[in-house]
């Protein structure tokens, strides 16, 4: 909201919340309806187009945020070299308000306004007439309505609200007050309005116009150069006919200068050009060298985690990871994304983190969970981790920490294939065992004198039995094969401590994966579940049972530009197994955590508390 909120900046369908979008329906049904009825070469073509035309538009967009998302992510050329947070993606959650708008406006017009009626595909002298219309009254009054906005009483009632964000992103170009953009949409309708009424407009011309302003919008706020210097060099007036993201970047840091909307000419004559404009657009050009001390590396989930990673629609990732029945109608996408992907073969960089010095990425191997389980994807899957840690120890980094599943013991020993291979690897691997074990020994109720181990076998239910051994905890077993698997590796003075039963009866499960429900059934009521495996159990219970999260823990407000959940985790809750890695850097510790290596739990569990890490249940 602005700082201090004026009439109208509410959007009136605001309480419908997803269900905005019903409000276009009476004109999309009516559409159809004539469809039917009259058939296609009576019915109004311009009429009929105007949907579709907003899901064009709803599709650009987005392409243009997953663009932006993905090339800041990689830190190249980016203009203010800050983070966004999570209140910004809030803020700007509503940005497909102003597409809704335009439509109705756009119906109204076809259905009442002169000349607005059964128009052709295409006029020329309408198309000029637009181009001219935009370049001179639409770009001079914006200017001045702009500068208006400026002034204290307007900007605090409304333009406070897109200012907000200093560090834009594609869509902040439409984040504003209900009445400031109802003013703009009536700016912008000033040429198709004078085409309409003069007989000159045509389908093209204003789809062209609408989709030229999506363009201008959204490549002005992103926070990364784009716009190549050969351009203005070889056509010198384009210098005062387009801005490019920097120009429009320095309004959003110092606010009283280039006011323009997407021409600089006006700047240039009213004298509010900024003086470092054409530095900064040469330094953002150029970009600066890409260096990062910690990577992540993480993969893809389920089909439908393409849409909740960083890159993929805002709102969604900014939200921990649920499977939504309405996403499962776009399996036709989320399959083409999916061979797409797999085709592509090649490492991308999803996140960029900074906590005090340390500039960390995480990098996405191009698999789903499912490929990991296929054993022809073994080799490739082992070829793009090890290609990631060789691109990590070229950029300089010091830590590679392994999540999810790219440390399957099955696939790579918990990382010491790679070990084996590169003998004198500089960078560091980190399993995160340690960290994760201890995350889940602390979250075990104070007074717990026994739990229960169930699920599959993992390093890190070896090191959690081996720690809460040592604590005089009895850890039960119901599984015999497992427990004869496991008790080789109990300490000989706490081995008293490491029990098998088919009948225990403790308050508190450590569970694993491969657990299925008829097992956590066997649970009385009132069982605190405390999962230690990568991913949460694909079934919990309704009754009074309670389940911890994965080993995780909230990270402090040191670590900036966190504005995405991982995967399933609440906000700025992040995996142990990744946040090992970040403490791991931030000690300066020398050693790897791979293979049979588990850290000292309780000195890694310190260290993250040192460093302000917190476990989720103080949050």
């Amino acid at each position: 909201m602005a700082t201090n909120p004026g009439l109208f900046t509410e959007w009136p369908w605001k309480k419908l919340g997803n269900f905005k979008y019903l409000i276009l329906a009476p004109w999309v049904a009516h559409g159809g309806y004539l469809a039917a009825t009259k058939g296609w070469r009576e019915v109004d073509l311009g009429y009929l187009l105007i949907f579709p035309s907003l899901l064009l538009r709803m599709i650009h967009n987005q392409v243009w945020i997953t663009i932006s998302r993905v090339q800041n992510a990689r830190s190249r050329r980016q203009i203010v070299d800050r983070g966004i947070e999570f209140e910004q993606v809030d803020r700007e959650r509503n940005w497909d308000d102003q597409i809704l708008l335009s439509g109705i406006l756009l119906y109204l017009g076809a259905l009442y306004l002169p000349g607005g009626q059964h128009v052709p595909l295409w006029d020329t002298k309408g198309f000029l007439l637009i181009a001219l219309l935009h370049a001179g009254p639409v770009e001079f009054l914006y200017y001045w309505f702009h500068r208006a906005l400026h002034h204290h009483f307007l900007y605090t009632r409304y333009h406070s609200h897109h200012h907000a964000s200093i560090v834009t992103e594609p869509i902040t170009s439409v984040i504003h007050p209900f009445a400031e953009l109802v003013a703009y949409e009536l700016l912008f309708s000033i040429p198709m309005i004078t085409c309409a009424l003069s007989g000159s407009a045509s389908i093209l011309a204003f789809e062209i116009y609408v989709l030229y302003i999506d363009f201008m919008n959204n490549m002005g706020h992103c926070n990364f150069e784009l716009v190549p210097n050969w351009l203005f060099k070889w056509f010198p007036p384009l210098k005062y006919l387009m801005y490019t993201p920097s120009f429009h970047s320095l309004h959003h840091t110092q606010f009283r200068t280039n006011y323009s909307l997407f021409m600089p000419f006006y700047d240039y004559i009213y004298n509010t050009m900024d003086k470092s404009s054409d530095t900064l657009y040469e330094k953002s050009l150029k970009g600066k060298e890409e260096t990062v001390d910690v990577v992540h590396l993480t993969h893809l989930t389920s089909l439908q985690s393409i849409y909740h990673m960083r890159p993929g629609f805002a709102e969604y990732a900014s939200k921990p990871y649920t499977s939504k029945w309405y996403m499962r109608m776009m399996w036709p996408v989320s399959w083409l994304s999916m061979v797409l992907t797999w085709t592509y073969g090649s490492l991308f960089t999803v996140e960029r983190n900074i906590m005090k010095k340390l500039k960390m990425q995480s990098w996405a191997i191009p698999r789903y969970s499912f490929h990991y389980g296929l054993t022809w994807e073994k080799e490739a899957i082992n070829n793009l981790i090890e290609k990631a840690i060789c691109e990590a120890e070229k950029k300089g980094a010091k830590v590679v920490s392994l999540g999810l599943l790219n440390q399957a013991h099955n696939l790579n020993g918990n990382g010491e294939l790679y070990l084996q291979k590169f003998p004198k690897l500089g960078v560091r691997l980190v399993d995160g065992t340690s960290l994760a074990a201890a995350v889940v020994v602390n979250s075990i109720p104070q007074g717990t004198d026994q739990v229960i181990l169930a699920g599959n076998i993992s390093k890190v239910a070896r090191a959690v039995a081996v720690a809460l051994c040592k604590k005089n905890v009895k850890v039960v077993m119901t599984n015999k094969q497992d427990y004869h698997f496991l008790k080789p590796n109990m300490p000989e003075d706490t081995a008293e401590n490491f029990l098998f039963s088919k009948t225990a009866t403790a308050k508190v499960w450590l569970i694993g994966e491969g657990l299925d429900a008829s097992e956590q059934f066997k649970a009385q009521k009132g069982t605190k579940f405390i999962p230690y495996s990568q991913f949460p159990p694909r079934m919990v219970r309704k009754d009074s049972c309670t389940y911890s999260t994965t080993p995780a823990m909230a990270v402090p407000k040191a670590l900036q530009n966190v504005h995405s959940c991982e995967n399933w985790l609440p906000r700025r809750v992040m995996s142990a197994w990744r946040i090992a890695g970040m403490v791991h850097a931030l000690e300066g510790w020398n050693e790897h955590e791979c293979g049979d290596i588990v850290l000292d739990m309780e000195k890694v569990w310190s260290a993250a508390l040192l460093h302000g890490f917190r476990p989720v249940a103080q949050v």
